[in-house]
Order: structure tokens, then sequence, then C-alpha cells
């Protein structure tokens, strides 16, 4: 066993062994021996011919071979002696590479950083979490994960907040799943039994349910990407969430809607929220009723319809809605009735340009005395009239509203919407932009 004396010593030799090699290096020198003999004047001549004074060809193999030996011997020594120093040479880089390290521990433990309150500390981890809506897939290089890389303080500080772990993309495919089900499994650990937002990649409910199974009563907010394969219709486990509150759904077709109406229609009274991200397929009557009596709970929807009637119906269907984002494809071709909603706050409306007349069948069907927000896109004319006599018969407080497509709208007229709603703020927005 090295005492610290014994290391001091060894220290002490190893500098000694290098300066006596570098003396002794200084002075060597290898002398190549005069291999030159009376054959090498002659190499190609008959060896009867020529006259030797002293030695014989035989003489000078041996001689030769012994001379061989010794340089051998020479090789194989100094090999010997560069594998010593390139060993020594290792542990020297090692002990400089530990020493470094050193120097940046202590050094770091003199960094404000290292310094920081935990509060303070988890109050820049939050700031830390991509700046997204989006739900993203665990990477190494961004946060959370990456600060449980840098050190074993921010390790213990950021798996010690849950707030961290509650939003995920959970990609669910048959390579190594059972590993990336571990790593998914840790990360819902982390999260212990807040509210959890996730996004499931392409639909596998099997795969999905046996995963999520110990976190359902925790899931509250949830989209999911729907891909019917080999005329198989996925069904849905959102009945199976009694935390929910927020359902998107994405890539639904119009084949799918009698399985997925079956769960939307189960879904628990805590939620809030449903949304049919890419706006496809359009409903009708009979497609929305399929999907009662879920709607009576909603605050928040998001959907394609046939005509401007299915607008309504969904305000019907929603005594409660405070926000409504849809699609219209097709023109109205039976006259609507006046219909008043008490608690819409927001509308936002999308229609294929090519209709005549969308918006003026819709807003001469609505009245809406708690409307704040009022959005329509694509537009290539503007009913000026009917949107006046729209806030006139609302009498609501409107503040914004934002008017797409390739339209215009004068000083007079938006002076006019002013006078009827003195809060209100006009913008016109001639980008591409739906929502």
């Amino acid at each position: 066993m090295q005492t610290a004396s014994s290391k001091l010593n060894v220290s002490e030799s190893l500098s000694d062994i290098i300066r006596a090699l570098q003396n002794i290096l200084a002075r060597s020198q290898v002398i190549i021996p005069v291999l030159e003999t009376p054959y090498s004047r002659f190499p190609n001549s008959d060896c009867s011919t020529v006259e030797l004074e002293s030695q014989s060809v035989i003489d000078i193999i041996t001689d030769r071979h012994r001379q061989l030996d010794t340089v051998l011997h020479e090789i194989s020594g100094l090999e010997a002696v560069i594998d010593s120093v390139e060993n020594l040479h290792r542990q020297v880089v090692e002990k400089k590479e530990k020493i470094t390290q050193s120097i940046n521990l202590h050094k770091s433990l003199g960094s404000a950083l290292r310094r920081l309150p935990t509060e303070v500390l988890s109050k820049i981890f939050n700031h830390c979490l991509p700046e997204t809506n989006l739900l993203l897939p665990p990477s190494t290089l961004k946060a959370p994960m990456l600060l449980t890389a840098i050190c074993r303080r921010w390790r213990e500080v950021a798996v010690g907040m849950p707030n961290l772990w509650c939003r995920l993309y959970v990609q669910v495919h048959d390579k190594d799943w059972e590993r990336a089900a571990f790593y998914y499994d840790l990360w819902f650990k982390r999260s212990r039994g807040h509210p959890l937002s996730l996004a499931l990649g392409r639909y596998h409910s099997t795969k999905l349910r046996n995963l999520l199974q110990p976190y359902i009563t925790h899931i509250t907010s949830l989209r999911v990407s729907i891909y019917s394969s080999q005329g198989e219709h996925p069904q849905l486990f959102v009945a199976d969430l009694p935390a929910l509150q927020d359902l998107a759904i994405l890539g639904m077709t119009c084949s799918d809607i009698p399985n997925i109406a079956q769960s939307v229609s189960r879904l628990p009274s805590t939620i809030r929220s449903l949304r049919v991200i890419d706006m496809k397929p359009f409903f009708d009557i009979e497609r929305l009723s399929s999907f009662s009596p879920v709607w009576v709970h909603l605050t928040d929807v998001q959907i394609a319809v046939c005509r401007p009637n299915e607008v309504i119906h969904v305000l019907q269907l929603c005594p409660n809605l405070s926000s409504l984002t849809s699609y219209v494809a097709f023109s109205q071709i039976e006259p609507l009735n006046l219909f008043t909603h008490t608690k819409l706050q927001s509308l936002c409306i999308l229609y294929d340009p090519l209709l005549a007349r969308p918006l003026c069948d819709l807003f001469n069907a609505m009245s809406l005395p708690n409307l704040r927000v009022l959005e329509a896109r694509r537009n290539v004319s503007w009913p000026h009239q009917v949107m006046k006599a729209l806030l006139a018969r609302s009498n609501c407080l409107l503040e914004t509203l934002t008017i797409g497509g390739q339209v215009m709208i004068t000083d007079a007229q938006q002076a006019e919407y002013v006078s009827l709603a003195p809060s209100l703020k006009v913008v016109v927005d001639q980008s591409s932009r739906y929502f």
C-alpha cells in the first residue's frame, strides 16, 4: 500500500528519470558499422574469380548474423523502454486531467449559480422549458432532461420539480418499445400526481393503455393522432380518463366518426374543450348529435361543419360555450331562425372564399350579447351592413374584430362599428393565416 510519503518519492523519482533520460538521449548516437567487403565491389561476379585476402563468404554471413542479433536485442530493449515511457505518459496525462477537474470543481464552488437558493433555481428552470404550445418528445438537448445532466445539484432540483415533467409527446412504435416505455414511465413518475398534458403519436390503444394505466386519473389534456389502417378504425379510451378537460383529435376521417363518437359521447363531465385540429371531416347535424351529451359540458370547441346552420346547431348544443372556432364548407340552403347565445365570448369563422354569402346567413341568424372577439378569415367581400346589424342586435361590448382576406375596411365603416361598440379595435389581416 502506497503512503503519501511513498507517492511523493515516486513523483520525485519520475522527475529524476526524466532528467536522466534527457541527459542520456542528448549524448546518445547510433553508430552504423562499416559493412563493406571485397564482395560488395563485385556483387555480380563469380566468387571464384575474386581473390580473397582474409574472409570467406561464410565468415562474413556469420558475422552479419551476430550483428543483426545485437541490433534486434537493442530494438527490443528500446521498445520495452518506449512502452514503459508511454505508460508513464498516460499516467501523467491522467494526473493532469484530475488536477484540472479539481481546479474546475473548486472554481465552480465560488460561482454565483452554485449559491443560488433552490427556490430561485426552480424559477429559472421553469423559464428553461421550450417556449411552445406544442408538446415535444423527450430530448437530452432540451429542458427538462438537459437540466439533469449539468451537475448533481441541478439534477436533484430538476427531478424534484413535478411541474417540469407534466407535458410530453409520446410516440408509440414497435421498435424497442419496452425501453421507450421505461423512460416514459420514469418521466410520468417524476410528475408526482400533477395534472398531465399528453400528445400521443400514432395511436395504439393496447400499448398506451398499459403505459398510461397508472396515471389515467392525472391526465387533464390529451391530443390524439388517429390513423386508420386496413379497414380498422381506432377506439379512443378517453372515457376512462376521469380528470380529462381538454381533448384534441388529429387525423380523423368520416369513417372514423362512429367509433370516435362512442368514446366522445362518454367523456367525463370534467371535459371543457373539444378540438378537431385539422378541421376535418365536415360535421352535419347528425354527426354533431352523435357526440351528445358531451356538448353540454364544453366551453371551447374547434370543428369543421357543412353549412352555417350547423354552426347555429353547435351553439344550441353548447349552452356554456365561450369560444367557438369553425370552418364552414358550403353555403346555406334554407333560411335560418334567429338564435341568441348569452355566453359566447369568442367566435372565429373560416370559410371557402368561393361561397356566396356564408357570413350574411350566419350573422343574420345570431345574437351574441356577450361577444368580445370576432374573427372572420378568407373574405373576398365584407358584409358591412350585416355586421352593423349584428352589433346592434347583440348590444355587445365587442373588443376586437379581425377581418382576414382580400378586403378593405374604410375609416367611415370602422367609425360606424365603434359607434356601436366604443372599445372596438378593428384589425384587417391580409395574411394567409387561417387561425
